[in-house]
């Protein structure tokens, strides 16, 4: 018996489209990244991109459990000096609401070129969009 290794013509992709309307921010990254990287397929195969494009509405309403919204802060630097910038969580959600999910869901999937081809699949709007809804659970 030999093992079934699917190959980059046999992969279909769709096009899922989730509410994040009152949504807890771990669970709806959670789910968007294995969407994302085919886990819910029986085709999956780890060192490819087999998995589903995603489509994220609503992200403006999505909720955050504890006190995350104050002490949660995402850090970057640019490398030069006096380059160090910090942002609240509180205040990403107000400015950019898309780039919170985004971060969420890129810190649970590969690392390197794997991971880009899977997040350039990922879209988030941060109000509905004229989108037609699936409810996902």
């Amino acid at each position: 018996m030999k093992t079934y290794t699917v190959k980059a013509k046999e992969i279909k992709r769709e096009t899922r489209v989730i509410d994040a309307d009152g949504m807890v921010l771990g669970k709806l990254a959670t789910q968007v990244a294995e969407i994302l990287m085919g886990k819910d397929k029986a085709t999956y195969t780890r060192y490819m991109d087999t998995g589903d494009r995603v489509v994220v509405i609503n992200a403006a309403k999505v909720v955050v459990t504890g006190s995350k919204l104050t002490q949660k802060t995402y850090i970057h630097h640019s490398n030069y000096p006096g380059g160090f910038k910090e942002i609240s969580l509180r205040d990403l959600l107000e400015k950019k609401p898309e780039e919170v999910i985004k971060k969420a869901v890129r810190g649970m999937i590969p690392r390197g070129t794997l991971g880009d081809s899977m997040m350039k699949k990922l879209t988030v709007y941060a109000a509905d969009g004229n989108v037609k809804v699936e409810k996902e659970a």
